[in-house]
Order: structure tokens, then C-alpha cells, then sequence
């Protein structure tokens, strides 16, 4: 049994196994070097590929269901249609991964790493993301429908169309895709119920009463920040909250 690169050809990794399977698992409790590794299509349900070197491995329509790739790396992977439900990635590094359509649902990414994954159409229903990186992630028309996205950094992510009914971001469970301000000072992220402005994070209510002395105690820039943006800002969580006619 012998896997491949998928571009050049070249052998990465070779023995006597009956199974695709048996020759990855043993691949990677030796170490070795599986980058570009040709996976299109294959059976690894419940295979164990913790930190496996799988940067840039094509895995396309791979069924990868209850596998354990606890801190894997598959940087820039194509994972596009894999089946990962259920799947334990607790700090995986699929930074640039392709995952479009991919089934996530259940699947553990704490602390994982999808900056500027294309996720699209994705189905991470139920997905622990809680402390992932999805930053500059695309997302849109996935479904997050009671995702765990607390203290997710979701800064420049696409979340057009998706689906984030009951999905929590922050303790927060919400029911629209949130509305997320980049180019000022702090990145703002507005949700159905909280702003959140930097570190700073309220109640639409809370940042509408808060006296300019409050204000001002938060960070050095804050009161000029607020006085430039505060209309626009709480105008933005009227909208966000009129979704759901909060």
C-alpha cells in the first residue's frame, strides 16, 4: 500500500496493509511526512491522526467521521465534501483548509485554528468552536445552528447567509447572523442582544445609557471613539435587534 502526492506522484509513505487506513495510522504514529498525501475518497471513520502532517493533503469526499485530529496540521487541505461529523480537531490548524460543504455537524474544534478557511455552505450544526480562530473565515450560507462560538474570534468573517439560529457567541444565544464593523479603531462585532468594542463587551441598552465618565475609564481613546461612532454604532444595534423584534 503506498501513498502518494498528489501533484508529483511521489511516494510519501509505503507498507504491507490492507487498508488505506492501516497504512495512514501507521504513517503518522511513525512521523512521517504526509503533505500533499492523495486521500480523495477514503474510508478513515474513527482512524486516529493525531498531529498528523496533513498540510495541503487532499481530502476531498473523505469520510473522516469520528476521527480524532487533535492538533493535526492541515493547513491549506482540501476537505471540500469530507464527512468530518463528530470529528475531534481540538486545536487543528486548518488555516486556509478548503471545507466547502463539509459536514462538521457535532464536530470538536476548540481552539482550532480556520483562519481564512472557506467553510462555505458548510454544516458545522452543534460544532464546538469554542476559542477557534475564524478569522477572515468564509461562512456564508453555513449552518451554525447551536454552534458553540464563545470567544471565537470571528474578526473579517463572512457570515452572509449563514445560519446561527440558537448558536451561542459569547454565552449569547442568538438567531441572526451578527453585524461586524471593521476599518476603526476597535474591530465592533453587534449581535442580537450585545455589542461587543474591543474587549469591551454590553447590552445595546448598557452602551446607550453609559455616561461619557464611564466612558472614558474604559481605554484612553475611548471617549473620542465614542463620540465619533456612537450614533452610527447604536443605530447598527437597532437594526440588529429589530430582526428578531427585540
Amino acid at each position: 500500500m503506498e501513498i502518494k502526492n498528489y501533484l508529483s506522484g511521489t511516494v510519501l509513505f509505503a507498507g504491507e496493509f490492507d487498508t488505506l487506513k492501516a497504512a495512514l495510522v501507521d504513517a503518522v504514529s511513525k512521523g512521517a511526512n504526509l503533505r500533499g498525501a492523495y486521500l480523495e475518497g477514503a474510508n478513515l471513520r474513527d482512524a486516529d491522526l493525531q498531529r498528523a502532517d496533513l498540510r495541503d493533503a487532499d481530502l476531498q469526499r473523505a469520510d473522516l467521521e469520528g476521527a480524532n485530529l487533535q492538533r493535526a496540521d492541515l493547513q491549506g487541505a482540501n476537505l471540500r465534501d469530507a464527512n468530518l461529523r463528530g470529528a475531534y480537531l481540538e486545536g487543528a490548524n486548518l488555516r486556509d483548509a478548503n471545507l466547502q460543504r463539509a459536514d462538521l455537524r457535532g464536530a470538536y474544534l476548540r481552539g482550532a485554528n480556520l483562519e481564512g478557511a472557506d467553510l462555505e455552505g458548510a454544516n458545522l450544526e452543534g460544532a464546538d468552536l469554542e476559542g477557534a480562530d475564524l478569522e477572515g473565515a468564509n461562512l456564508e450560507g453555513a449552518d451554525l445552528q447551536g454552534a458553540n462560538l464563545r470567544d471565537a474570534n470571528l474578526r473579517g468573517a463572512n457570515l452572509r447567509g449563514a445560519n446561527l439560529r440558537g448558536a451561542k457567541i459569547d454565552g449569547e444565544e442568538v438567531q441572526y447572523a451578527p453585524i461586524a464593523v471593521e476599518g476603526l479603531h476597535w474591530w465592533v462585532l453587534i449581535t442580537d442582544r450585545y455589542m461587543r468594542i474591543g474587549c469591551q463587551r454590553h447590552t445595546h441598552v448598557e452602551w446607550a445609557r453609559f455616561s461619557d465618565a464611564l466612558i472614558s475609564h474604559m481605554d484612553s481613546h475611548a471617549t473620542t471613539f465614542w463620540a465619533s461612532h456612537k450614533d452610527v454604532l447604536l443605530g447598527l444595534c437597532a437594526v440588529q435587534a429589530a430582526k428578531g423584534g427585540v
